[in-house]
């Protein structure tokens, strides 16, 4: 007699391609369908946050009831002495898998919430795995079955990092739309890749050696991808201390390049030691240093990285080696590197101000946010979603909705529908800011086609001040190098001169 009679496995086996697949994509419904048939419960397509409404997931439910009793009549069926092939083996323990994962969601989902608040309990985390170690044992130590006991850490330690994924992802990366939903299931495979057997099996071990470099436009939400892929690593449990080895909302180490000095960032970056460089009163560990194992360092807005830097940061994504800042001590970074950009690295490297060969070492992984166009291009309506997402933070639960509605009306009738958003997402919050003030909101607008014609002929009318000629014209060099410091070096002036001289505004009209 089969382990599962051929409706059971059908049934199991859908459920198990469900339980791997990545649920930002659409194939998760098809695979639903299949478990559930009549009892099916239709959805608005890929699952994305619905900031409106309380969500409940009657699928959900239903599937979990449904894998339990797939799991307990074939546990009782293995207990009688029935002895099925490897395959049957493999379904059975795939689907007690699938269920054991559904059963401990919330208690997962609470601890998560409670880390991230500083109010994580050690002793109820403990009671949370003696139970799980409990159930593990029943479904999964039984004659017949494959699985190793002693895995039951490392399957604890899966599943939450399951549940922490989901969360980071699902609850930060918003939008309906299609660009959003493959933005959220790219980010899935940037944590497990496309093979999560694979990944449980061993890449969870090496994920750390893969770079993420995230690219899109600013204001596109790089920074949230990067905290949601940082602070969703494998951290290994240990099953006789009842703890997870790090804390993990104390993993991520965010830096932007563009707002230091290259000193700054090196010291940040590396570390230096007492005397090292003027300033430098006392011993400094830097970030390098401090990420665990199972953590990640940031570096943000990755194109402006000063040329001597790059080389040094070459050398740690080779090697794992460093160097503090005037110690000769041989360090290893044992952690995950994520960078972003808004730059066109490809014409940097042409133009010599970016390393091709940091580049290959970066470019194992690559993420594009989408613009804000693009979001809402194919699903008008989750404008309305991102703005009471946005109006929440910014007015309050109490008035999030009708601030929300309040914005959504203005845009329709001076916007329109065809507004491109050229900040994204940065714009959409100061429109909601601006409308919440003063209820009108003036976007940035270019008089002329080309900016360069309007300056030159301010110019020559002498209307702009020696600030303004300053700010203008840094500006103008700066968008064409793309480096701080090779405007510098062209204008003869000195790096933070330049940086305080940028015009974010026009910058942004100019396409950077």
């Amino acid at each position: 007699m089969a382990l599962f009679k051929d409706t059971e496995k059908t049934c199991a086996e859908a459920l198990v391609a469900l339980g791997y697949c990545n649920p930002f994509l659409p194939e998760r419904i098809a695979f639903e369908r299949v478990v559930l048939g009549n009892a099916f419960v239709g959805t608005d397509g890929p699952w994305h946050k619905h900031v409106e409404v309380d969500e409940v997931r009657p699928n959900i439910e239903l599937l979990t009831q449904r894998a339990k009793v797939l799991a307990d009549t074939a546990r009782e069926r293995l207990l009688s002495g029935q002895t099925p092939g490897e395959a049957e083996r493999g379904l059975y323990e795939d689907t007690a898998l699938y269920y054991l994962f559904n059963a401990y969601v919330q208690p997962f989902h609470d601890y998560v919430v409670d880390a991230e608040q500083g109010k994580a309990s050690d002793s109820a985390l403990a009671r949370v795995y003696d139970r799980f170690q409990e159930d593990v044992a029943h479904y999964l130590g039984v004659p017949g079955v494959p699985f190793a006991l002693g895995e039951t850490g490392h399957i604890f330690a899966c599943f939450f990092q399951l549940r922490r994924a989901w969360h980071n992802i699902y609850d930060n990366i918003i939008g309906g739309s299609m660009a959003s939903a493959q933005l959220r299931a790219a980010v899935w495979q940037s944590i497990f890749t496309c093979d999560m057997r694979r990944y449980r099996r061993a890449l969870y071990r090496r994920m750390g050696d893969i770079t993420t470099l995230i690219t899109g436009p600013s204001g596109t939400g790089k920074e949230l991808v990067a905290r949601a892929i940082g602070l969703s690593r494998y951290i290994p449990f240990d099953s006789k201390s009842r703890r997870f080895a790090t804390d993990f909302a104390r993993c991520f180490y965010p830096i932007n390049l563009s707002a230091l000095s290259p000193t700054l960032i090196e010291s940040e970056l590396f570390g230096h030691r007492k005397g090292a460089f003027t300033g430098a009163v006392a011993d400094r560990t830097g970030f390098f240093e401090l990420c665990p194992s199972d953590g990640a360092v940031f570096l943000d807005e990755l194109g402006d990285l000063d040329p001597a830097i790059q080389v040094k940061l070459l050398r740690v994504l080779q090697t794992r080696g460093f160097q503090r800042i005037g110690d000769p001590a041989d360090r290893r970074f044992e952690g995950k590197v994520v960078a972003a950009t808004n730059r066109n690295l490809a014409k940097a490297m042409e133009e010599r101000r970016f390393r091709q060969d940091l580049y290959y070492r970066l470019c194992s992984d690559i993420i594009v946010t989408p613009p804000l166009k693009d979001q809402i291009a194919d699903s008008p309506e989750q404008l309305r979603n991102l703005l009471l997402f946005i109006t929440r933070r910014v007015a309050g639960p109490e008035e999030a909705e009708s601030l929300a509605d309040e914005v959504a009306g203005w845009i329709g009738k001076h916007l329109g529908r065809e507004y491109p958003w050229p900040g994204n997402v940065r714009e959409l919050e100061q429109c909601v800011r601006n409308i919440l003030i003063r209820k009108d909101y003036q976007p940035f607008k270019t008089a002329v086609a080309q900016p360069q014609e309007a300056f030159l002929e301010d110019v020559r009318t002498h209307r702009l001040t020696m600030e303004e000629l300053m700010r203008q014209y840094c500006t103008f060099v700066y968008a064409e190098t793309g480096s701080y410091q090779e405007t510098a070096r062209r204008l003869e002036l000195d790096r933070r001169t330049v940086k305080d001289r940028i015009d974010p505004d026009l910058l942004e009209c100019l396409g950077h």
